[in-house]
């Protein structure tokens, strides 16, 4: 069996509703994002992923990540992992991007990076080593990480240069998938909310 990698990306937060970068603050789910946490994990306990037998589970160590984790039936699982932890946004921490680009005008973070956080080149590393961990063994891997770090994963795994990753959106508490076809690395599935519209 090719392995594949299933991307869970944590529960709604107030930062991620309000649109602010939330990169290394440790920002708790709200009510919202804890029920899409129930719903994600009852659509991964239920056909055809039946809880998942045999996957190998990691979770970034931050709470809304580590907590939809929990909710979604894993966390007994799941070993943190700080390869996972979304993206360090350095100066822009806590920023919405209307607000960076007051200070920047024409700001893209895919292109522009963030200043005194980590670079393109360090997030696309990361996301490497995550997808060198997840072929290595002939197994499936869940993770439960953040919307950029997903979608850096997202590119390098078809092969992509990270900054591919802004032109692939992804929602609070979607699930995706990273696989094959005709033996080359492809996305099999992209942020999908099915789940939560029950």
């Amino acid at each position: 069996m090719a392995p594949r990698i299933l991307l869970a990306r944590h529960g709604q937060t107030e930062w991620s509703l309000s649109g602010k970068h939330t990169g290394r603050t440790d920002i708790p789910l709200l009510d919202e994002g804890r029920r899409g946490a129930k719903l994600l994990g009852e659509r991964l306990h239920r056909a055809p992923l039946d809880g998942l037998p045999g996957v190998e589970v990691r979770t970034s160590p931050l709470v809304r990540a580590s907590e939809t984790c929990e909710i979604a039936g894993f966390g007994n699982r799941a070993q943190p992992w700080d390869a996972l932890m979304e993206w360090d946004y350095g100066a822009y921490e806590g920023m919405t991007p209307a607000e960076i680009k007051a200070r920047q005008p024409g700001w893209f973070i895919w292109r522009d990076g963030v200043p005194d956080g980590e670079t393109l080149a360090e997030l696309s590393d990361r996301a490497d080593e995550v997808i060198a961990w997840a072929r290595s063994a002939e197994r499936d891997v869940l993770v439960f990480a953040h919307g950029h770090i997903l979608r850096a994963l997202g590119a390098r795994w078809i092969g992509e240069d990270v900054s591919f990753a802004a032109r692939i959106r992804l929602d609070p508490t979607s699930l995706s998938v990273l696989g094959w076809a005709y033996d080359a690395p492809a996305i099999e599935r992209w942020n999908d909310t099915g789940h939560l519209a029950g």
